[in-house]
């Protein structure tokens, strides 16, 4: 029978061989969570309310900025960080090719041509003069020779079933990385931009009071020249207004520090967002409703948790490996050539070289390292649950957490406003009775001050606010579970391209 035939014989058999797989089968979690976020209502209504509504994918879009939309939708294929997530899903979709590979025959084709000089010094040419007299030169000779041989390694026990799975595995714990990591540039972009806006808005209020302060400078200054008032008063006036002047460049440097950081999470050098953001514009403010979804529903959109879940089953799956490894192996090998001394020949069937015949390697004494690669994979494993387990509950916690600050923050800023009116009327009484001689000038620097320290504390809560609504979005997963930008294809290295590196 040719070798081709006994070969293909050989596969088929193999192939209908009864096979197992080995080692624990994954079974997807449920973890358990509670059903509902929302718990008893504040005894005091907030302005924006969470509702068990679908989270939206976008939610940048419910502040309703048009700018801070603009940047959303550009980070996500600009940004470092997740463009290099991206590398590595592919990295991870080729590893999987890889290990593909194993399940399959291995085929390769191979030619030779030899010119053959024997050394007359050597073992041919000392027994060709131990046959005859002495000769000084042996006859060169010419050899050809083409052919293939195949290998086929049998997944009796699944190994290579099980390393598949763990690769898909891996695939999925690489999207969920990126996943993870986009929805963290989209909370960080949307948390400086918020920042950004708030620093504007302090700085207005810094130049604000300033000119109030000059203002009263200025009467108290009229006052003095009249006699109605000391130089002590004209001072503490100055070094009020020089007070109030000097935190406005420490504002500025912040302005530039978050457009520059802002630029940075778009991939663009320091300042390039300067003239789309340098034109101040108030803290968008969050929407009267906020949608929160079901508890049910995080373990499905969290990619952290999704990426925990996916790890878990990698490991599982390697368990199965580790077994594999206990038991004998088998590769089927086959190889047809045809080899002459002549190229005339090569076409003679009788020139052919064959051998078919399978391989059987058996572990009998490996030291203890096949059963201490079991230990370890297991303990991976356990690792990974508890990891799963953790994810779960620092997830529960930081939603929980998030919506207990969202609603006290605007609790917080109700009392700040009211504040904010009462030491502004609280100035402008102090203000009129300075003038009128009834007032000490301590009563209106006092006022003027509980006015500054109280307007920065409101600007402070509003930006507050609406970062701790982008937090909440980030703990809730965002809605990005089935809605991101699909993976690019990683950039050629420089240089010319060759045939061989085609898809194979």
């Amino acid at each position: 029978m040719r070798a081709s035939g006994c070969l293909a014989l050989g596969l088929l058999a193999a192939a209908l061989l009864p096979a197992c797989t080995l080692g624990p089968d994954y079974r997807p979690q449920h973890p358990p969570l509670p059903l509902s976020w929302l718990g008893r209502a504040p005894e005091t209504p907030v302005i924006s309310e969470p509702v068990a509504e679908p989270i939206t994918p976008d939610w940048w879009t419910a502040f309703g900025d048009p700018a801070l939309t603009a940047i959303e939708t550009r980070v996500a294929a600009a940004n470092l960080d997740v463009r290099t997530a991206t590398v590595r899903l592919a990295e991870s979709r080729a590893q999987r090719k890889i290990t593909g590979a194993g399940q399959f025959p291995q085929v390769n084709g191979q030619a030779l041509y030899q010119r053959l000089k024997p050394s007359a010094k050597g073992i041919v040419g000392t027994l060709e003069q131990g046959n005859g007299p002495p000769s000084n030169s042996i006859p060169s000779s010419d050899l050809w020779q083409y052919g293939f041989d195949a290998t086929w390694e049998l997944d009796l026990w699944g190994r290579v079933k099980r390393s598949i799975e763990a690769a898909d595995a891996e695939i999925e714990a690489s999207a969920e990385a990126r996943r993870d990591t986009l929805l963290s540039v989209l909370a960080e972009v949307a948390r400086d931009y918020l920042r950004l806006r708030g620093i504007q808005t302090q700085l207005r209020i810094s130049r604000d009071n300033l000119a109030t302060a000059e203002d009263i400078l200025a009467l108290t200054r009229k006052r003095a020249a009249d006699g109605l008032s000391s130089e002590v008063d004209v001072a503490t006036a100055g070094a009020q207004a020089a007070v109030i002047n000097a935190d406005i460049p420490l504002l500025e440097q912040r302005e530039a520090q978050a457009i520059n950081q802002l630029s940075f999470l778009l991939a663009q050098p320091p300042g390039t967002l300067a003239d789309e953001l340098s034109t101040p514009r108030p803290v968008p403010p969050p929407p009267p409703s906020v949608p929160v979804g079901l508890p049910s529903e995080l373990a499905q959109r969290r990619p952290d948790i999704r990426q925990a879940e996916a790890e878990l089953h990698v490991q599982t799956a390697q368990i199965g490996v580790a077994k594999a490894n206990f038991y004998p192996s088998i590769t089927l090998s086959g190889s047809l050539s045809l080899q002459a001394t002549t190229f005339a020949n090569l076409a003679n069937w009788d020139s052919r070289n064959e051998s078919i015949g399978p391989y059987i390697s058996i572990p009998i004494f490996q030291g203890g390292r096949l059963a201490g690669n079991l230990q370890l994979t297991e303990a991976r494993q356990q690792e990974a649950a508890l990891k799963y387990q953790r994810t779960v509950l620092a997830a529960w916690e930081e939603v929980v957490d998030s919506l207990i600050a969202y609603q006290a923050e605007q609790r917080r800023r109700m009392d700040i406003v009211r504040a904010i009116e009462e030491n502004r009327r609280a100035l402008r009484l102090a203000r009129e009775q300075y003038g009128n001689g009834v007032a000490s000038f301590l009563q209106v620097l006092t006022a003027q001050q509980q006015v500054l320290a109280t307007e920065q504390q409101e600007a402070d809560s509003t930006t507050t606010i609406s970062t701790n609504l982008v937090a909440l979005y980030k703990a809730l997963g965002g809605g990005w579970q089935t809605s991101f930008p699909e993976a690019e294809r990683p950039a050629e290295p420089p240089g010319p391209s060759s045939a061989g590196d085609k898809d194979r």
